[in-house]
C-alpha cells in the first residue's frame, strides 16, 4: 500500500490500542501492566489490525501503547486506563474479541461489550472532566471484517451506530468518535487510515464511518 503520510506527522501524539492480541502481536514487554509500550521498530507479526496500527503510528513518531486487560472485565479495564500515561487517540480493534467469541451473536456481543468497556474507560477517566482542562481526544472503533463470519456486518453497524451516537454525546467534551468498517482484512490499509484520523487532518472527522473496499 502508498504510504501518504509524511514522517514524524505524530510526534507529540499518545495513541492506545485496545485489541485482544495487540499485545502479543507487536511485541510488548513481558510483565507490563497497565499500558504497555510498543517498541517503535516492531512489525506487525500476527497480522492483526491493532499490531498494524501500533507499528505504523509508532513509525510515524505517535507514543504507542497497549491497554494491557481483557476488555471483557470491566474492572480491569477500568485499572489499565488509570494506570496508563498520556492518551489522546483510544484505537479499539474489534475484532479478535468477535472471532474469539466464535462470530455469530456471541461474537457480536463479545466485539460490542469490549468495545465499550474501553471506550467509556478512557473517555471518563482522561478527556469527560469539568474541571475545562481536558482538551478532549479522538476515538476510533475498528470492525471486524464483513467476511469474518456470521454477524461481521451486524457487528460493523452495531459500532458504526455507537460512533454516530457518541460523536454526539460527547461533543462536549471535544471527542471525536469513527467508525472504521473493512470488507476483508487488511491491517495495513486500516493501519494507514488510522494514523491519518490520528494525525491533524483527522480533526475533522466525528460521527461518521469509512468503508474500506
Amino acid at each position: 500500500m502508498t504510504e501518504v503520510l509524511r514522517n514524524g506527522v505524530l510526534d507529540g501524539v499518545a495513541v492506545c490500542v485496545a485489541g485482544a492480541t495487540a499485545k502479543g502481536a507487536a511485541g510488548a514487554a513481558d510483565g507490563a501492566t497497565g499500558a504497555a509500550a510498543y517498541p517503535a521498530a516492531e512489525g506487525t507479526a500476527g497480522g492483526t489490525a491493532a499490531a498494524a496500527v501500533a507499528a505504523r503510528c509508532a513509525a510515524l513518531g505517535a507514543a504507542v501503547a497497549h491497554l494491557d486487560a481483557d476488555l471483557d472485565d470491566e474492572e480491569a479495564v477500568i485499572a489499565a486506563t488509570e494506570a496508563a500515561g498520556p492518551i489522546d487517540v483510544v484505537v479499539c480493534d474489534a475484532a479478535p474479541a468477535f472471532r474469539a467469541a466464535g462470530a455469530g451473536v456471541p461474537g457480536l456481543r463479545a466485539a460490542v461489550d469490549g468495545t465499550w468497556n474501553a471506550v467509556r474507560a478512557v473517555v471518563a477517566s482522561r478527556w469527560a472532566g469539568d474541571d475545562g482542562e481536558n482538551d478532549g481526544g479522538k476515538v476510533v472503533l475498528v470492525a471486524p471484517p464483513a467476511d469474518a463470519g456470521e454477524a461481521a456486518a451486524a457487528t460493523g453497524a452495531a459500532l458504526e451506530n455507537a460512533a454516530r451516537t457518541l460523536s454526539v454525546e460527547w461533543a462536549r467534551f471535544g471527542v471525536r468518535v469513527v467508525a472504521l468498517r473493512p470488507a476483508a482484512d487488511s491491517p495495513d490499509e486500516i493501519a494507514e487510515l488510522v494514523a491519518f484520523l490520528a494525525s491533524p487532518g483527522g480533526d475533522y472527522f466525528s460521527g461518521c464511518a469509512f468503508s474500506l473496499r
